[in-house]
């Protein structure tokens, strides 16, 4: 049989092990409303089993979780690639700001001035549909495709279900199907209650903790501690490592990382302090926290208007000089913007995009009713991030759709290649996959 590659011509093509990768770019329009304006640049990563690289393989495209995480780079043959290269060729598209794709950082965004937060606007679920409509119709020859959903890759999904359905065969979603209609405060009235949960499990998980974070939350109190990029450490920058907790091993990161913290009474080590750096400086993913809320923006929600900073303050307990220490889990929070200087330059933009209200739709709920696409999503029932009750409303209201609840898995179960092995069952024992 004849390949069904793109017959555009690679910009680079190597081995993996196990797995024969080439590389191909596009160009896309920065805001699709404006085809004629600023262009981005896609990149496009294919993988495909060495041993069927002229076999007619059907397609399969990772929407990676988020906002803004690159495509992941694989070391090797495992987890779901594994299981994907045995059936499909895996398209790897960079979303637009991530990665290889035309990538977006703070500065840039502040040379933007007043014109960021509509830059940051086109960053959003409906661009990056359209630009996976790019790249399928134009490097793929309009062959209908597979998506395999992480996290803020269902977002995706259901923006693609609702306004191009005809691209896909399949659609498999991993812990990531969103509130409708999106509302920022609903999502974080039920998450700080999950976060809370965690908190309390930690310590019960390893008591001596409870008083070894007292001890760290009491130093930083004091001031003038900082990272080693100059960054003071604060509390509240403390409390958003508990973001962790949704993930497994999740307490014992966070359990190895406070063992470590002093080297002596009343003095924090600089390996301590090195790690807290790096898990909270956003170097390798800027625009998570800068997106974080924009993803519930629509035109029936209104203003997401810092929906997280207005949560917690309605909820003392995770008030700073609260003891035991409560941490806070997958919320941006306006003190980011000025305290972590790798965000500061996005502080007006998240600003402008934190009072918006001229949303572009992300979902067509009467599209979603009617679907035809087969759906299958796994459903993570003690997420702390995405609440497993929003995603079964949610589900209910799509056709064609089917779920898989577990408590089997935090947020991270599309690490086990059986979990996409389980989603890939229930769309086979309902009639397959479209042509």
């Amino acid at each position: 049989m004849t390949r069904t590659t793109t017959t555009a011509t690679p910009t680079a093509q190597y081995m993996l092990p196990g797995i024969r990768v080439r590389e191909y770019r596009t160009t896309a329009p920065l805001d699709w409303h404006a085809p004629d304006g600023e262009t981005i640049e896609l990149f496009v990563r294919e993988l495909v089993d060495p041993a069927s690289d002229t076999a007619d393989r059907p397609l399969l495209t990772y929407l990676q979780g988020g906002p803004g995480g690159a495509n992941p780079r694989p070391l090797g043959r495992d987890g779901w690639i594994d299981e994907a290269l045995s059936d499909y060729r895996v398209v790897l598209v960079d979303q637009r700001g991530t990665g290889q794709s035309t990538p977006v950082d703070a500065a840039i965004v502040a040379e933007r001035g007043d014109a960021g937060g509509e830059y940051l606007a086109c960053f959003r679920a409906d661009s990056i549909v359209r630009d996976l409509e790019h790249v399928r119709t134009s490097l793929y020859d309009g062959r209908r495709w597979a998506t395999l959903a992480q996290s803020f890759g269902g977002w995706i999904t259901m923006t693609y279900l609702s306004f191009a359905p005809e691209g896909l065969t399949a659609s498999y979603i991993c812990g990531g199907v969103p509130g409708m209609p999106p509302r920022a405060s609903e999502v974080y009235r039920r998450t700080f209650d999950r976060v809370e949960a965690k908190t309390a499990e930690f310590y019960r998980r390893f008591p001596d903790d409870e008083a070894a974070v007292a001890r760290i939350a009491d130093r930083l109190a004091a001031g003038d501690v900082r990272l080693p990029d100059g960054d003071l450490l604060t509390v509240r920058r403390w409390q958003s490592l508990g973001i962790d907790f949704g993930m497994k091993p999740g307490f014992e990161r966070l359990h190895w990382l406070v063992e470590k913290a002093f080297v002596r009474p009343g003095e924090l080590s600089t390996g301590f302090l090195q790690d807290v750096m790096a898990l909270s400086s956003s170097a390798g993913n800027p625009l998570f926290w800068t997106l974080q809320e924009s993803i519930y923006g629509d035109e029936q929600s209104g203003a997401t208007a810092w929906a997280a900073q207005a949560e917690r303050e309605r909820r003392p307990r995770f008030d700073e000089a609260r003891r035991p220490l409560l941490f806070t889990g997958e919320m941006a929070f306006p003190w980011m913007f000025d305290e972590v200087r790798l965000l500061r330059g996005f502080r007006t933009a998240v600003d402008q995009l934190a009072a918006k209200t001229d949303w572009s739709p992300l979902y067509d709920a009467a599209a979603l009713q009617s679907n035809e696409v087969p759906v299958a999503a796994v459903v993570y029932f003690d997420d702390m991030y995405v609440d497993s009750g929003l995603q079964l409303q949610t589900l209910a209201g799509v056709g064609n759709s089917q779920y898989w609840v577990t408590n089997e898995y935090e947020h991270d179960g599309i690490g086990s290649g059986r979990t996409l092995t389980r989603l890939r069952e229930l769309v086979r024992d309902r009639g397959g996959e479209r042509a």
